[in-house]
């Protein structure tokens, strides 16, 4: 039935080929969680022999730990319960990309890959844009004021994102700036996040602060997404000391 979806839209779409892509990784990890558990079962009534593989699972879930196996096929998680929460806000927001079209705003941590999801937001502007070449196409942003509820329609340029988490510092919706966060809130949900490609060069700009961001907390070159620019009224450097940063998953 999903593959039968999947026929009906734009194949060669940029943001389509994404979407393929994405839903055939999320198949294997929903075909594997099922068959692991199904021989479990099996295991566990005596119908088949309990294997090495399958008693490494019973003791990662009899502890709501991550079964390795799931979690080289997936994504890392602190524990099984937020490890199944966010497999059934994926596959969510992949059925209802399908069955109802493309959302207004993107859970971009819902992606296995937010730097294709990147990638094919400049794909889409070189191919609206006669005469854009992919090469000279950069990303910028703009962080709204609304939060996802707010927002009715997705924008005629670009993609929303929601869901983003601010580390070291807080966020003033009315200014729309970086402000020094409140005392022993570690994390600060950031509003709406409109990005759109331009055929332009990326320019350093020192009135904003150049906020790296991540998949998960720890900040290593695995977990590294892209750079999003953030006003504020004080220097950069001053964030860059506070090690500001955005995370797509807080967990």
């Amino acid at each position: 039935m999903v593959k039968a979806q999947l026929e009906k839209t734009e194949a060669l779409s940029p943001m389509n080929i994404f979407l393929h892509q994405e839903i055939h990784r999320m198949q294997k990890v929903i075909s594997m969680v099922r068959s692991s558990l199904s021989d479990l079962q099996l295991a566990i009534d005596g119908t088949i022999i309990m294997s090495e593989r399958l008693r490494d699972v019973l003791d990662d879930v009899y502890r709501t730990r991550v079964p390795n196996v799931w979690r080289k096929a997936s994504w890392a998680s602190a524990t099984l319960g937020f490890w199944f929460t966010e497999l059934l806000e994926r596959s969510s927001q992949f059925t209802s990309w399908i069955y109802e079209g493309r959302p207004n705003v993107f859970w971009m941590t819902g992606f296995f890959s937010p730097k294709g999801f990147l990638t094919a937001v400049r794909q889409e502007a070189a191919r609206a844009h006669r005469g854009w070449a992919l090469d000279s196409v950069t990303v910028q942003n703009v962080v709204l004021m609304q939060m996802k509820e707010e927002i009715p329609a997705p924008p005629s340029d670009g993609v929303y994102i929601h869901g983003l988490f601010l580390e070291g510092a807080g966020w003033d919706r009315r200014s729309s700036k970086l402000v020094e966060c409140t005392p022993k809130v570690l994390f600060t949900i950031l509003p709406v996040l409109h990005i759109f490609a331009v055929n332009s060069p990326s320019v350093t700009d020192p009135s904003l602060y150049s906020c790296p961001v991540y998949k998960k907390p720890e900040r290593t070159d695995h977990n590294y997404v892209t750079t999003v620019s953030l006003k504020t009224s004080l220097p950069s450097d001053h964030w860059v000391l506070r090690g500001v940063a955005i995370l797509c998953d807080n967990k």
